[in-house]
């Protein structure tokens, strides 16, 4: 597996969220900017996404926006980091997964969902070796964690998958834990 260089975010759109998830998407911009990561993220200004991507800009990072043109007037390119415009949501996440490293969960909706399942399913497939953490705030994710165990309980899932992402509830925890995925596959 390469150096852990960039790490992509999947994350909420929405500025309607409570203050805390907007707080920790900056305090996670900051951190991997201040840790030397580049941030892959869905290009808005928006949300979860907008947080994150001006925190880790203004902390003198590099950050890449990967954006739908369909997306541009609803999630806001935030146009003051390098950005990529894609067609397709298919493209948006084949060039998200293309241009990371590992990847980090914060809260969000369905598309966020959608979008760490998907890179799970790979990651089951034995497509990608990548390692994912999910960054939690007051137990968002719990009830996925909880699905999760209820699929390998029922065999359809090897215990061993629950290795494939950490449940972290800090920035660094969630970084920390990509890094030391890294060692173990190298």
């Amino acid at each position: 597996m390469p150096a852990l260089k960039s790490i992509c975010l999947f994350c909420g759109s929405s500025n309607d969220v409570e203050q805390r998830f907007l707080d920790l998407a900056t305090a996670l911009g900051s951190r991997l900017a201040e840790r030397g990561y580049r941030l892959v993220y869905g290009g808005g200004g928006v949300g979860l996404m907008g947080a994150a991507a001006s925190a880790a800009h203004e902390a003198g990072g590099d950050v890449l926006g990967i954006m739908p043109r369909f997306l541009l007037s609803k999630e806001r390119i935030f146009d003051s980091v390098e950005h990529r415009i894609v067609e397709t949501m298919h493209e948006r996440k084949q060039m998200m997964f293309e241009e990371s490293d590992a990847f980090i969960v914060l809260p969000g909706g369905i598309g966020t969902l959608e979008e760490a399942v998907e890179i799970l399913s790979w990651a089951r497939l034995n497509l990608h070796a990548k390692p994912m953490a999910f960054l939690d705030e007051g137990d968002f994710w719990k009830p996925f964690f909880e699905l999760m165990d209820h699929i390998v309980k029922g065999k359809f899932t090897p215990e061993e998958f629950l290795e494939q992402f950490a449940h972290t509830t800090t920035p660094d925890a969630a970084i920390d834990a990509l890094e030391d995925r890294c060692v173990q596959l190298q």
